[in-house]
């Protein structure tokens, strides 16, 4: 199945059990790890940005299930190649990608990807951005120019995307078209604020994002 129609994400098998070995009892799956059965459209969302910009975070607050991470704890190997300027009190980092789930209505479902910040872990975007239909681009006002590479990444690559400007302490403030300029966006490209830290904040975005991509398919292509 592709993502435009499923209710899960895979499936795995289980290994041989040795002799004496105890298999563990199955455990049932939580209720709110469940899709309701009028699920008939999945779609897959890709969350990017660079380092620090709040990806876990807004995948962490909008997801209905327990979000899946793959944070671990900086070490020495990143001194000298990754970029920690303006986040220098942060203390882990994605690794691989962060997973989410998040239903908008009873018919439709978002599965969410979020992608490491770090550029020594891009070669991973390939298979996150396989069958995704959109992306949401992370800013932050204090380090814009973390943002340059990864828009440009996703122009090459012709996946439609929103930029949701991810609210900080301190962060200069700027009109949407200031940062239009500063980002090198086209007009069609939806610019929202946020803060990702909101459940609220960060379903709006994804909204946002649906909309866009709903204006952007033809008429028999639409969810």
């Amino acid at each position: 199945m592709d993502w435009k129609g499923s209710d899960s994400i895979g499936s795995g098998a289980t290994g041989a059990i040795g002799v004496g070995a105890i298999a563990a009892p199955r455990k049932e799956p939580r209720q709110e790890d469940l899709l309701p059965s009028s699920v008939n459209a999945a779609v897959k969302i890709v969350v990017v940005g660079g380092f620090g910009v709040g990806k876990t975070t807004l995948v962490s607050s909008v997801s209905e299930i327990r979000p899946l991470r793959t944070e671990e704890t900086m070490t020495q190997a990143g001194v000298g190649v990754d970029d920690t300027a303006g986040v220098e009190q942060k203390v882990t980092t994605t690794v691989a990608m962060d997973f989410g789930r998040i239903s908008l209505n009873d018919r439709l479902v978002l599965y969410l990807f979020g992608t490491p910040g770090q550029q020594r872990f891009w070669f991973l975007w390939r298979g996150l951005f396989d069958g995704a239909l959109g992306a949401v681009v992370l800013v932050d006002t204090r380090r814009l120019e973390v943002s340059f590479d990864v828009i440009g990444q996703l122009e090459e690559r012709q996946v439609p995307f929103v930029v949701a400007n991810n609210a900080f302490p301190n962060a200069p403030r700027h009109a949407t078209e200031e940062l239009r300029a500063a980002l090198d966006l086209p007009q069609h490209v939806p610019i929202i604020d946020c803060d990702a830290r909101q459940r609220a904040s960060s379903r709006d975005v994804l909204m946002t994002l649906m909309r866009y991509l709903h204006d952007l398919a033809q008429p028999s292509e639409r969810l």
